[in-house]
């Protein structure tokens, strides 16, 4: 038999012959274009009945108790141990350390970037990954907002509060996830919130400290319980953000390697590397695409390049000498670390070298390894802010180490080995007290310096001055450190007519502004870091010859003078 197709639009339902056909005499197509007519008349049969049993609906919906928050015992020790370290660490944080000058390089950095006037308020060539001073950007508004008269580093440096804090709990959650109890935990916490040197160098905006945040957080994923695949492609990504905020990063990445090994059922170890992998390489690729994209990945003819600044970095710096060298420079900047506080460095020493060789530590003491042998490397360069990527790997270690060897002396059964037993007790108890009577001294000492010493008055004067002659010179030329560049651009300032002392020399765009060289500086300010070797930059030299004090804030070496040039001089 043959079945004759019936044309599209007048076919009807069979138990609704008598439904309208759509568009065949006007009637409007219920619901969307193509949709079955029947559907429709069953969704309007259904309407009462839903109606009915909305009332039902909402009192089973009321009915329903949404889970209560509830915070485990690790929040709270990490919240407690947070309130200790904090009252430590905040009082005096803009007054000390004294200010230097890579942290305002940072912070004016994060402003130009807040300005949209680029990665830095100077031509960006690549000395650094720009995603640390981007972070930066992202929280040191609020209290520049909040303290806009203040100096800016000494204000900047409350946007570390919430990165230490970060980097304090995660130390915590790491220890617990290598396999420790609270107690050790809490003690890690406590050891490195707590250490002098890292109250000195944490509350400083420097680029190693979003670093170590993000290197800790990729061992704290790799080491997830939960061994979700997710978090080892998260580990990944979050080692790519470490080495994007700052390249050192890039040499501990084998103890995230480590981590994901020993965090991963045997199995799934090769998925587990490959999705890390990838984490890895799809966020750590932006930054030589940027540089591609801009031109910039290879060096060249009147550009700055990519390639060029690691060939800097690597090869043209000038070296530090070795640390064991007595009077080099890398000597001397190991010794200023030491002078803060010696426990810290000398424990985590030794327990990073013993903790290689214990599995539970062994991806902390191969991080804390690698990044001590590129300080220790002969004829490389030690910048002074090295150690803060070191300080919570030595406090891991350092605790670890003394919990293992505690808990094998005290595994002697009490009963049948009770001398034994007794001795490990009371030699462990001897430690103790002996590590507190020479750890108490030299922490209160360090503590009382950093919550009473006032090392950044002069650069306070030295910006209240700029303030008040902003509107006596508001077209004069100046010369300074990056300490105080930002103050003098929120004083008034042009930002065009105020030079980074580097730049008077270095930078062709800053030199190509001044018609008569140094000659058409009208002020310099003198400061430690201008002064430290004034023969590499010979411009910088000949403002600081022929010019006058005007006024001079501090004395001896760290005195900062206001020196009016002499545009005559011959």
């Amino acid at each position: 038999m043959t079945t004759v197709a019936e044309p599209p639009g007048i076919h009807a339902p069979p138990d609704e012959a008598e439904t309208p056909t759509p568009g065949a005499s006007g009637t409007p197509t219920p619901g969307a274009p193509g949709t079955p007519p029947r559907r429709v008349a069953a969704l309007v049969r259904r309407t009462p009945a839903l109606v009915r049993r909305t009332p039902d609906l909402l009192r089973r919906l009321g009915a329903i108790r949404m889970p209560r928050w509830r915070p485990s015992r690790d929040m709270l020790v990490i919240a407690a141990l947070l309130v200790v370290v904090g009252c430590v660490y905040l009082p005096n944080i803009g007054g000390f350390p004294g200010a230097s000058d890579d942290e305002g390089t940072y912070l004016a950095q994060a402003w130009a970037s807040q300005q949209g006037l680029g990665l830095a308020h100077y031509t960006y060539w690549y000395d650094h990954p720009p995603l640390g001073w981007l972070q930066l950007a992202a929280i040191s508004w609020l209290p520049a907002a909040i303290d806009p008269g203040g100096l800016a580093v000494a204000v900047g440096r409350y946007a570390m509060v919430p990165v230490v804090a970060a980097i304090l709990a995660l130390t915590y959650v790491l220890t617990r996830r290598l396999g420790f109890a609270r107690p050790t935990a809490a003690a890690a916490l406590l050891l490195l919130g707590l250490s002098p040197l890292t109250v000195t160098l944490y509350r400083q905006l420097f680029l190693d400290t979003f670093a170590i945040a993000w290197i800790l957080a990729a061992l704290v994923l790799a080491l997830s319980p939960r061994k979700h695949l997710w978090h080892h492609v998260a580990a990944g990504a979050a080692a790519a953000v470490a080495v994007l905020s700052k390249e050192t990063m890039l040499v501990a990445l084998p103890a995230v390697a480590v981590a994901l090994w020993q965090g991963t059922v045997r199995g799934l170890r090769a998925y587990s590397l490959v999705g890390a992998t990838a984490g890895l390489a799809l966020v750590g690729v932006f930054f030589p695409l940027y540089a591609l994209l801009k031109g910039e990945l290879f060096p060249g003819p009147d550009h700055v390049s990519l390639i060029g600044a690691w060939q800097f970095q690597l090869q043209n710096r000038t070296g530090s000498g070795s640390v064991f060298e007595l009077g080099s420079s890398a000597n001397k900047l190991v010794g200023s670390w030491v002078f803060y506080d010696w426990v810290l460095p000398m424990a985590g020493a030794v327990g990073v070298i013993a903790g290689l060789f214990i599995r539970r530590l062994r991806a902390p003491a191969l991080a804390a390894a690698l990044l001590a042998g590129m300080a220790l490397r002969p004829g490389g360069y030690l910048p002074a802010m090295y150690i803060i990527g070191l300080l919570p790997f030595f406090a891991i270690t350092a605790v670890g180490l003394v919990d293992v060897a505690a808990r094998r002396m005290l595994a002697v059964d009490p009963v049948r080995h009770g001398r034994w037993y007794r001795g490990n007790v009371a030699m462990l108890v001897a430690a103790a007290v002996t590590a507190v009577v020479l750890i108490a001294p030299t922490w209160a000492t360090g503590i009382e310096r950093a919550v009473t010493a006032k090392d950044n008055a002069r650069y306070v004067a030295a910006a209240g001055w700029l303030r008040e002659h902003r509107p006596v010179e508001p077209g004069a030329r100046i010369v300074l450190d990056d300490v105080l560049w930002l103050d003098a651009v929120n004083a008034g300032f042009e930002r065009e007519r105020v030079i980074w002392f580097y730049k008077l020399d270095l930078d062709t765009a800053v030199t190509a502004t001044l018609p008569r060289g140094w000659r058409s500086v009208d002020y310099v300010i003198s400061s430690p870091a201008m002064r430290a070797d004034p023969n590499i930059l010979p411009n910088v030299a000949a403002v600081l010859t022929h010019s006058q004090v005007v006024v001079t804030f501090g004395s001896g070496d760290d005195r900062i003078e206001i020196r009016r040039v002499d545009q005559e001089a011959q």
